[in-house]
């Protein structure tokens, strides 16, 4: 019998995402300290993959334990420029800093999914898109950030490749719902195999 999940997650990309798909959804934001997980994991050599499954298995666990009986979703999403791990910008000059550096280089998105429930972890994934960023004139990322405003903000990238930030972009290898924060088809093969979902 097809049942309503529970995402642990306030973003509206992923909750439109899964309506879409034809998932009952409900929203319920996990209440964790992401940078304080982060930290904790700190200098212990898991990868940026590792580090979005472990976030994402945070958030579910932690709403799975507030929710009993509930199936849910957690997911995080994290943006690797080699080993290093960047976080959303905190203001425009930041998201500046971050397109010029991500310019003509190739970054990764690791976006990982894991179902909870009752405080145990059922299944995970994490889905990898590589992304090549074109060189870009200084000029003309003040311009573009300009036009997009404060929705620079809202990603780990300082970009929304669903939107203008495309015209950023050379190459795009990867899953697009992967890229926007949500491995939709892996997951939804597992809510279909775990009878949560018609299939």
């Amino acid at each position: 019998m097809p049942e309503i999940v529970v995402l642990a997650s306030g973003s509206p990309f992923r909750r439109t995402m899964l309506e879409n798909a034809g998932v009952g959804v409900e929203a319920m934001p996990a209440q964790i300290d992401e940078r304080a997980v982060e930290a904790a994991v700190e200098g212990s050599g898991v990868t940026p993959q590792e580090l979005a499954a472990i976030l994402a298995e945070a958030k579910a666990l932690e709403v799975s334990e507030r929710m009993p009986g509930r199936l849910v979703i957690g997911a995080d999403q994290t943006l690797s420029l080699g080993d290093e791990v960047l976080h959303k910008p905190a203001d425009m000059e930041a998201a500046r800093r971050r397109l010029l550096l991500l310019s003509g280089k190739t970054h990764e998105l690791n976006s990982a999914v894991v179902l909870a429930r009752d405080g145990a972890v059922l299944w995970r994934h994490v889905g990898v898109a590589r992304l090549t960023m074109r060189t870009l004139d200084p000029g003309f990322v003040g311009r573009h950030l300009s036009r997009v405003g404060d929705k620079a903000l809202s990603s780990v990238g300082a970009y929304q490749i669903e939107g203008e930030g495309i015209q950023l972009f050379e190459a795009v290898e990867g899953d697009h719902f992967t890229i926007v924060g949500l491995p939709l088809l892996p997951l939804l093969h597992e809510l279909r195999a775990l009878g949560a979902i018609d299939g």
